[in-house]
């Protein structure tokens, strides 16, 4: 019998003598029907991925063609879904087979019972071409799905049916193509998930994509648009930044997936979402939220997978003129499916047993996040934010190093931090955003022109602590002159009354650009007085002992964030304090000059 399995080695199956495959193209392996796709192909076998558990098949079994590449279905009902790493529900799935998922189970990636609302945008004689919109439904009561011509088609409408309720199989118009093909268009088309979907033109990154958490957004902004990186060893807190980025930040829509990550950190980002409130529309964040889950226990092929499924929905919303923000958690387990798949294929490995093509493979993933002018003419944008898993927080380790020739926001999470319940655990020290020139003109334009000169300043007081704190390692913090000592004092303020950030607190949790940047002119107002203390004779000590510095620490939390009008009299309230301690500093001035 012909096309029929030759060999297993784990997820990697063989088929030798046939010419029946093309290289990418979707395959259903065994008895049992298991989803896989080819890989390798040459005059004597064919090597195919599966992406579900082998347990149990056998040589000789069949091997079947689908003759499309693997590729996702993209229409509505994504929104508050829950899918695996190849796009296929885990609530039906649930449903029908329990709690663990059965091996060839196949359900469609979207209900094809459910009716949806649509009105239909377009009518016969129309001319249309790949983008257009053809119909429109309310997808949540916060996201309205735009159901387009798929990229490859253009044509003129021939048919096209009445508003009412349809199906996501449902023709919603016929194209007649130029070439004298109809087209039958439906609310759902399928793309590959591999390639990623055409746009017009890519336009230049200038908005931030603003989180409310002020060690990104002041320090080492993101751009809409653009990537970032978020590695730390384990307990640092990688999963939970990215869930306070998934909350907080303004994308209209999210896009996060686990990838390798514990069972138990994604049924919390489940729980959490449903119970949380969409600040922009008080309804719950599910409704702009999608789940691609595809934990440690799931079939490791899958997991390479699933990247690239988060990666094609993201961009399909992004066509309907959406921002997108995608979070991968994390990449490190991505790239060990990548060195595990490589192995079992016996490629020649590169370093730390990574497979070769790892840099580049890579660079495709992040290459598909950017700021797009659409095929329809709208705008839209992929924001990818990716957590890496160092072993052993070292961040020299391949995946890590060919991360940072990729991405332009690389926010290292330092154990020393977390383990001092310094959250988020960002080190100031290492992390960087490469992304200051493109966005400093919007943040001048909307925030103010201090903004950016402010920032300068608070990174130079906290490069300049330390400098200082070598020394202090050494001999003490004693010896160090009052001039330093205020350095020292100021740089502790901006930690933890500034970059420190409590998600527990209300008026911390999120924090808006204006109160941010209230918040840095009341810690430079301060280290500025302070200056002037030290240069009138008033000594660190007096300072701290008036309360000067840890006053402002407690602002974080006493200023809500519809009232920065009140920096204004904390700052005042800080000037009467600095004159109180400038008049009891004058006789002491005094004594010491009759002394000499």
């Amino acid at each position: 019998m012909k096309d029929t399995i030759y060999s297993i080695n784990g997820p990697v199956v063989t088929v030798r003598d046939t010419d029946s495959f093309g290289m990418m193209e979707m395959v259903y392996v065994g008895n049992a029907g298991l989803i896989g796709e080819v890989i390798h192909v040459s005059d004597d076998r064919t090597t195919i991925q599966v992406y579900e558990n082998t347990t149990g098949l056998s040589v000789g079994e069949p091997v079947k063609g689908t003759g499309a590449p693997l590729s996702a279905t993209l229409g509505p009902g994504i929104m508050e879904n829950i899918f695996d790493g190849i796009e296929r529900p885990l609530g039906e799935i649930a449903e029908k087979n329990g709690a663990f998922i059965a091996t060839g189970v196949h359900v469609s990636s979207l209900d094809e019972t459910r009716k949806w609302d649509v009105t239909v945008t377009v009518k016969p004689g129309a001319s249309v071409r790949g983008g257009d919109v053809i119909a429109t439904c309310p997808e949540t009561s916060i996201i309205t799905h735009k159901s387009m011509v798929p990229p490859d088609v253009s044509g003129t409408v021939i048919w096209a049916a009445e508003d009412g309720a349809y199906t996501v199989t449902d023709p919603i118009c016929k194209v007649k193509t130029p070439e004298g093909e109809e087209k039958t268009l439906c609310l759902a088309q399928r793309w590959p998930i591999r390639v990623p979907r055409p746009v017009q033109d890519r336009e230049v990154i200038g908005r931030p994509l603003i989180t409310g958490q002020r060690v990104i957004d002041t320090l080492f902004p993101i751009a809409k648009g653009g990537v970032a990186a978020i590695p730390g060893g384990f307990g640092t807190g990688k999963t939970m930044t990215q869930h306070q980025l998934a909350k907080w930040c303004d994308a209209d829509i999210i896009i996060y997936v686990g990838c390798g990550e514990r069972g138990n950190e994604m049924t919390q980002v489940l729980n959490e979402f449903r119970e949380l409130e969409d600040p922009k529309s008080g309804k719950p964040m599910t409704q702009r939220t999608v789940l691609i889950a595809n934990t440690s226990n799931m079939p490791v092929a899958a997991r390479e997978a699933s990247i690239y499924t988060g990666i094609t929905l993201a961009e399909y919303y992004r066509d309907m003129g959406y921002d997108v923000a995608m979070m991968a958690d994390s990449t490190s387990r991505w790239a060990e499916a990548l060195r595990e798949i490589s192995g079992r294929l016996e490629e020649m490995p590169a370093e730390e047993g990574f497979p070769a093509y790892l840099p580049s493979r890579l660079a495709a993933f992040y290459e598909r996040a950017g700021c797009v002018k659409n095929l329809n003419g709208s705008t839209g944008s992929v924001s990818v934010i990716g957590a890496v898993s160092p072993q052993g927080s070292d961040f020299s380790e391949p995946v890590t190093q060919n991360t940072k020739r990729f991405v332009r926001c690389f926010l290292a999470l330092d154990k020393s931090l977390a383990y001092a319940r310094h959250y988020p655990a960002i080190n100031w020290t290492i992390s960087y955003s490469e992304y200051y020139e493109d966005l400093d003109p919007y943040y001048i334009a909307n925030v103010g022109e201090d903004f950016c000169k402010m920032r300068g300043r608070m990174l130079g007081l906290l490069s300049e602590e330390n400098k200082l704190m070598e020394i202090v390692k050494l001999i003490g913090s004693d010896v160090l002159p009052d001039s330093q000592k205020v350095t020292l004092e100021v740089a502790r303020v901006i930690r933890v009354g500034f970059l420190q950030q409590n998600a527990f607190h209300k008026n911390d949790t999120y924090v808006p650009l204006s109160k941010q940047m209230w918040m840095m002119e009341a810690i430079l107002h301060l280290y500025d007085r302070a200056v002037e203390l030290v240069g009138a004779g008033v000594p660190v000590s007096a300072m701290s002992e008036a309360g000067l510095f840890d006053k402002l620490i407690k602002v974080k939390y006493e200023i809500p964030n519809d009232k920065p009008e009140m920096f204004g009299q904390y700052n005042q309230e800080l000037d009467a304090m600095c004159a109180e301690l400038l008049e009891k500093q004058k006789p002491l001035n005094a004594a010491k000059a009759e002394g000499k």
